[in-house]
């Protein structure tokens, strides 16, 4: 493979003159940039980006940590954060953590030795403290999808008031055996999505009954075996509120192999509006999480603190979905008939 000594020798220039004619920031006569140029050409020479990234102090590449890319929550997130990335001339390192959280230390580290020049994290827990770390210590850092409130800057939707009008939804159309199908509760959106179940039942003077409280929070359970295990003990709810799309279809799948009908016996509302929701019968009524924006937004706002953009406090984003009104998201319905 040619250096950069090699394409000297060939041009009869110094490295140096051979930097400043490839960099084109420095003025070098047009006859010496053409030998240059031509022995480049001659020698297939490739520059060394990475040596001229950290010369620079900067390498043009972010690291996307992930809890489970199988998740369809997520490759939605990473390709607003690719599509944004590269508009800015910023390559992606994408990093699949399975929520185990010494994997993702170990991510951090080895990306950090290769001098990537932020983060951005979906991954976020209250144990997360490298990440505290890394914010602390200066390194532009973002979350999307998860937060840790104001601590860290943040693209999020507001999961309680989302789950709120949700389960609203489903009060003011006549339900009032409401079942929520939840997720980990470790994590903050689930006990936010919980809370918001919670008080939109408590305002309308309904009982949070504990049997009709469900946790899916396995990697494999994404509510089918908890849902079904419910109804043949005979409690049977006339709707349930599944905290994601995945679980909402899993939630479908056990009630109707349990012997009920989808809307008649027991309506379903998901949390995600992902593009197969629209495909199920019926229609799934879910709440729309713009996913790909929340990842454009996450992109955008680390390439900001890369490029030195500075916040008094760090802020949490958030994002309308479609039809929303002010700073919340609110529920989208698919149409009527």
């Amino acid at each position: 493979m040619a250096t950069i000594k090699d394409v000297a020798k060939r041009a009869g220039v110094s490295p140096s003159t051979v930097s400043r004619a490839l960099s084109g920031k420095v003025p070098v006569d047009q006859e010496t940039r053409e030998r240059v140029m031509e022995a480049v050409r001659a020698l297939n020479y490739k520059p060394n980006i990475l040596a001229k990234g950290l010369k620079e102090g900067r390498t043009n590449t972010i690291g996307l940590i992930v809890p489970n890319i199988s998740n369809p929550v997520f490759p939605a997130v990473a390709r607003g954060v690719e599509d944004v990335a590269r508009e800015h001339g910023y390559t992606v390192i994408l990093c699949n953590t399975d929520e185990d959280i010494e994997a993702e230390k170990d991510y951090v580290e080895k990306l950090q030795k290769r001098w990537v020049d932020g983060f951005i994290f979906a991954t976020a827990r209250k144990e997360s403290h490298h990440i505290l770390k890394l914010k602390e210590s200066g390194f532009p850092v973002v979350l999307v999808v998860r937060h840790m409130g104001q601590a860290v800057n943040a693209v999020v939707i507001d999961n309680y008031r989302s789950s709120f009008e949700a389960v609203k939804y489903l009060i003011d159309t006549g339900h009032r055996r409401i079942c929520i199908v939840n997720g980990d509760t470790s994590l903050t959106l689930y006990r936010e999505r919980f809370d918001g179940y919670r008080h939109a039942l408590q305002a309308a003077g309904l009982p949070v009954l504990p049997e009709l409280v469900l946790n899916a929070a396995g990697r494999r359970d994404t509510g089918y075996e908890t849902v079904t295990a419910m109804i043949k003990k005979g409690v049977v709810p006339d709707a349930v509120f599944a905290t994601s799309d995945p679980r909402a279809i899993s939630t479908i799948r056990a009630i109707k192999d349990c012997g009920l009908n989808v809307p008649d016996d027991v309506s379903v509302v998901g949390f995600d509006a992902l593009d197969i929701s629209a495909f199920l019968d019926p229609p799934l009524t879910t709440v729309s999480q713009p996913l790909y924006e929340m990842g454009a937004r996450a992109a955008r706002r680390l390439v900001g603190m890369i490029n030195g953009e500075e916040y008094e406090q760090p802020k949490v984003e958030l994002v309308e979905g479609d039809g929303g009104v002010g700073t919340i998201l609110l529920v989208t319905f698919p149409p009527s008939g």
